[in-house]
């Protein structure tokens, strides 16, 4: 049954962050092409702004999907509709408080920006953007969370492809009918309500959970223990546009919004082959299989650092010359920033790298034991990038991202293998050196590959290929060879959850 709901949970990640990729390409090169560089970084800067919200979740929703694992597991209904009763109140709370910052953001923000920007205009904008993350909160976040520690993740992936795909089909017409941004930013967010309904909704037909009857007095063990996982996480994504809002110029705002386009992408396509699997792992430490734990884990981390070495080092080649295909014809600023880009894809390498560990962490629900580290992150993530914003602009950011990432990515490693999987560190510490004796070689090669870049799509995706081709033979070459055993395991799952889907 894991190995189904995984199967399923990962097919449709990968559709859905397709999906996402293409959507996250074409919204705003709409936006900057129709209404200028500007525009598009204070919507990014907004929408940054607006997630800082997500503050008062305080890590809830982490402990909450962590604390439905068991009475999954045991089909105890009463507890899960405890703790879900609990959660819809906790989140109501935060919608009614969402309310309040959007009209201090309101308040504060236009001050912020009012030498480009009218007071009434920039007012509409962060009323608008602000319209589906209230629906989110107050509709859809607790049984979100429910389907996730259900192994459902596909049921989200499916009404969130929905959603997208009928929100650029909005966009593109609207565009065309010159329609001005605050309506295309109004019809395409009332779109993204049906996200939260329609999960609220498909839980209440599918399954029995009555909230009626839950206990309203209900309270759930450890609620706050996910705070400081939950900061450094916001802090993490919401940090570098804030910094460059008030040390920089919204033209710097979205050339850090469109370099992101395409991490944000790799990241979403990264999460589509774990999204669900962080349940599985929840389950079967809550059902205490540690030795099957332990190998699963150990397959899993082989399997990921191979897609994802292949996925970053491809990124590290080629997100330069895509965001010179990307930005042709725009002039309002200079998007052609080879280092930044560099170092953007670095730190969200280094991300990519611990998330196996951090995955396995909370699903644990060891939020309490790695919390100083979540918090020095976010220290020094917020320290680092003002500092160095003054001196080096957009590029400081990002290298205060890479050292506060490096830092907590070395606790979840030590963290994971020494508590959880109760293995020796040095299991994990060879498979990083070897992802970097990987990158080192086949950047080494990919620069002495004599490729000449055009500025056109169709050139760039031909070069891709050659690039993903060669990167990829490396990779699984390398990998097969000091991982012979493992993939062969590897081969044997994969090929068995084919037979049964063709038998079925």
């Amino acid at each position: 049954m894991r190995s189904k709901n995984a199967f399923y949970n990962i097919t449709s990640n990968i559709l859905l962050q397709l999906i996402t990729i293409i959507y996250g390409f074409i919204v705003p090169k709409i936006i900057i092409s129709s209404f200028g560089s500007n525009v598009n970084g204070l919507i990014s800067s907004i929408t940054q702004f607006l997630a800082y919200i997500t503050l008062l979740e305080s890590g809830f929703g982490p402990v909450v999907r962590a604390s439905l694992y068991k009475p999954i597991a045991s089909k105890n209904n009463k507890t899960i509709a405890n703790i879900l009763k609990t959660s819809e109140k906790f989140f109501r709370k935060i919608a009614y408080i969402f309310l309040a910052y959007i009209f201090i953001l309101s308040i504060l923000y236009p001050l912020l920006v009012s030498k480009n920007f009218d007071y009434l205009y920039t007012i509409s904008l962060i009323i608008i953007i602000a319209i589906s993350t209230f629906a989110e909160y107050f509709f859809g976040m607790t049984y979100r969370l429910f389907l996730q520690a259900k192994q459902k993740n596909y049921v989200i992936s499916i009404i969130q492809i929905g959603t997208y795909l009928l929100s650029i089909i909005v966009i593109i017409i609207l565009t065309r009918l010159e329609a001005n941004i605050q309506i295309i930013k109004l019809i395409s967010g009332i779109v993204f309500i049906f996200r939260p309904l329609l999960q609220n909704l498909y839980v209440k037909k599918k399954f029995d959970i009555n909230l009626k009857n839950a206990d309203n007095n209900y309270q759930l063990k450890n609620k706050w223990d996910g705070l400081a996982q939950h900061i450094a996480s916001v802090i993490h994504s919401n940090t570098d546009i804030t910094v460059l809002t008030f040390f920089c110029s919204l033209n710097e705002v979205s050339v850090y919004s469109v370099y992101y386009l395409v991490i944000k992408g790799i990241k979403s396509l990264i999460q589509a082959f774990t999204n669900g699997i962080d349940s599985s792992f929840g389950d079967m430490i809550a059902k205490e299989e540690y030795e099957n734990l332990n190998e699963k884990f150990n397959l899993y981390e082989i399997g990921y650092f191979t897609l994802c070495t292949i996925v970053f080092i491809c990124t590290m080649i080629l997100i330069v010359p895509f965001i010179s295909v990307y930005t042709k014809g725009i002039t309002d600023t200079n998007y052609i920033r080879p280092l930044f880009g560099y170092l953007i894809v670095i730190s969200e390498y280094i991300w990519a790298v611990r998330l196996p560990y951090s995955s396995i962490t909370l699903a644990a629900g060891h939020f309490k034991e790695t919390r100083r580290g979540a918090w020095i992150e976010a220290i020094v993530n917020i320290i680092i990038s003002i500092f160095l914003v003054k001196i080096y602009g957009i590029v400081g950011v990002a290298i205060g991202t890479i050292i506060a990432m490096l830092i907590r990515t070395i606790e979840f490693i030590y963290h994971s293998n020494k508590y959880i999987l109760k293995r020796k560190i040095f299991i994990s510490v060879k498979k990083v050196i070897l992802i970097a004796i990987e990158t080192l070689i086949c950047v080494f090669i990919s620069r002495k590959i004599n490729i000449v870049w055009e500025i056109n799509y169709f050139n760039w995706f031909i070069n891709a290929l050659i690039i993903f081709a060669i990167n990829s033979v490396i990779i699984l070459a390398i990998n097969i060879i000091v991982y012979k055993n493992e993939f062969k395991k590897i081969f044997i799952i994969i090929m068995k959850i084919l037979r049964r889907k063709i038998h079925k």
